[in-house]
């Protein structure tokens, strides 16, 4: 049984999606939450929801991280980072700008973040990342998104390593049915979940319940640490 009772944990995306739902969860486990987003129609809605304290942040702003961190009230117990909406774009069309500025966010924006944890996060507490599968195939226009996804589990096992005894893990999520995963597929999202409804060896969409629940696992499970943990549904065993 995950029992948070009595901790605070801190979910940086946590205004939606899978970040919104683990909150909804670590609320339920008994945690003190802080959340973060960038909308803040979203995020007001969550604070009021949860009755969490909120403020808005930008991975990709090292002044804003820094100073989020240096006033957050002690002791926290465990941070979950989001993962950010994902790039897609084939080479020949990409806007490296916008590449430079994703890739900085994921990858750098990580070790900023692990940085500022290594002082606000108690001894065992822990750091879990989510992440994506987009590494695991090549595929036309996934090269930002897998480049990002496969740095995040090099990043986990060295900052395990390094910032011990926090501990800090990842979650690599397959397709969620998410809000998010609807306005990029637009038109496609209900031929997308029966497809995989069909195909994955669960016979279900993954939902961002299973990814939540998983986190919570990371949070209380003190045995972890210096792991990615996949949560796709089986979809990677599918030809």
């Amino acid at each position: 049984m995950n029992d948070l009772s009595g901790n605070t944990v801190v979910v940086i995306g946590g205004s939606s999606g899978i970040g919104l739902e683990t909150a909804r969860q670590a609320h339920t486990a008994g945690a003190k939450l802080i959340l973060t987003g960038r909308d803040q129609g979203r995020l007001d809605a969550a604070r009021d929801e949860l009755g969490a304290l909120a403020a808005t942040l930008v991975l990709s702003d090292t002044e804003g991280l820094r100073r989020f961190f240096t006033e957050l009230p002690l002791p926290v117990d465990h941070v979950l980072v989001g993962g950010g909406g994902p790039v897609y774009a084939p080479i020949l069309e990409m806007d490296f700008d916008q590449a430079r500025s994703v890739l900085d966010e994921h990858v750098l924006g990580s070790l900023r973040i692990a940085r500022e944890c290594a002082s606000r996060v108690r001894p065992g507490g822990s750091l879990t990342y989510i992440t994506g599968t987009h590494a695991r195939r090549p595929g036309v226009g996934l090269s930002i998104a897998a480049v990002a996804a496969a740095a995040l589990p090099a990043i986990v096992a060295n900052a395990a390593l390094e910032l011990a005894p926090m501990r800090v893990n990842a979650i690599a999520a397959g397709f969620v049915d998410t809000p998010l995963s609807a306005h990029l597929l637009g038109d496609e999202i209900e031929s997308r979940r029966e497809q995989l409804r069909a195909t994955l060896p669960i016979r279900r969409v993954v939902g961002p319940e299973d990814v939540a629940a998983l986190a919570l696992h990371l949070m209380t499970n003190t045995a972890l640490t210096g792991a990615t943990y996949d949560v796709d549904g089986g979809q990677q065993l599918i030809p």
